[in-house]
């Protein structure tokens, strides 16, 4: 791992343990990986029993977790914070990632369908809607034949009771997935996964929000030439303006602008110990 020293830049390496490292993006761990270590990481947690959560995170989540500290104490906690966005995978190159790359939440679920069916893993699916997970499970089974998808359930949109909260835990551990794949929108989909993560057997949760709707074929995907330039933001604004241009009017220009206090020192963000629970390893709690 290459050392560099706060002074000269506050996206410093942190050590996660000797195999599986980390940066600090405005106080937010981002795991330093790539499609292929991701799954691989994935692959040796549920092989050994392990029972985690994965936040695939973008530029937006970073710059909400701001503003939210149990946000940020949720996705300090994951196993993994993959990078979703171009702008987190140039911050992991600039610390001397060089192998760090985009984990896109619909190639991640891909490739974890594809490594698992040999392997015989478990998943079930958790969230969208009862059509689009037919569709989705479907398409799926289309492109893995021998993948096990052992259930899903798509929860109403509100706040689910207590009560409904246990028959969704109670179904989930009856399916007996090793893979609970959670499509919800963030940051739903992070707080369901840290607030159920001890009530659920599966060995991984896995947050991906609209891949469902994109491999259910319900939603366009950016061209990868756009993925890979850092404006899949535009692409998405194009395609949703009403939704989205109060979003990037102020998610675009925050990023950029702390993320260049951070690395001129201007301001620290650093990673408090008190957010690491018991999925977190120590070692990655050393402050920036």
């Amino acid at each position: 791992m290459r050392k560099q020293s706060a002074d000269r830049s506050q996206d410093s390496v942190l050590n996660q343990t000797s195999s599986l490292e980390c940066i600090n993006v405005l106080g937010v761990r981002i795991s330093a990986v790539n499609l292929k270590s991701a799954t691989g990481f994935i692959q040796k947690a549920i092989e050994d029993g392990r029972k985690e959560y994965v936040c695939v995170r973008d530029a937006h989540g970073v710059v909400r977790c701001q503003d939210d500290p149990e946000l940020r104490s949720i996705h300090n906690r994951a196993f993994l914070v993959t990078p979703d966005g171009m702008p987190l995978v140039w911050a992991l190159k600039r610390a001397g990632h060089a192998e760090s790359d985009r984990v896109y939440g619909p190639d991640l679920m891909l490739s974890v369908f594809d490594a698992g069916s040999s392997k015989g893993l478990r998943h079930f699916l958790y969230g969208a809607t009862a059509e689009t997970l037919e569709q989705l499970q479907a398409r799926l089974l289309a492109k893995f034949p021998q993948a096990r998808i052992v259930g899903s359930y798509a929860p109403p949109f509100r706040k689910l009771s207590p009560r409904e909260e246990t028959e969704i835990a109670d179904q989930l551990n009856r399916s007996g997935a090793d893979i609970i794949w959670v499509g919800l929108s963030s940051p739903k989909q992070e707080l369901w996964m840290a607030r159920m993560r001890d009530r659920l057997e599966a060995s991984m949760l896995i947050g991906v929000g609209a891949a469902f709707d994109f491999h259910a074929g319900l939603k366009r995907q950016a061209p990868r030439i756009i993925q890979r330039s850092g404006f899949e933001w535009a692409f998405r604004l194009l395609c949703e303006p009403r939704r989205l241009w109060r979003r990037y009017a102020v998610v675009v220009p925050t990023f950029i602008s702390l993320t260049a206090f951070q690395r001129l020192g201007l301001r620290k963000f650093p990673i408090e110990d008190a957010v690491f629970g018991p999925s977190a390893p120590k070692e990655a709690a050393a402050k920036v």
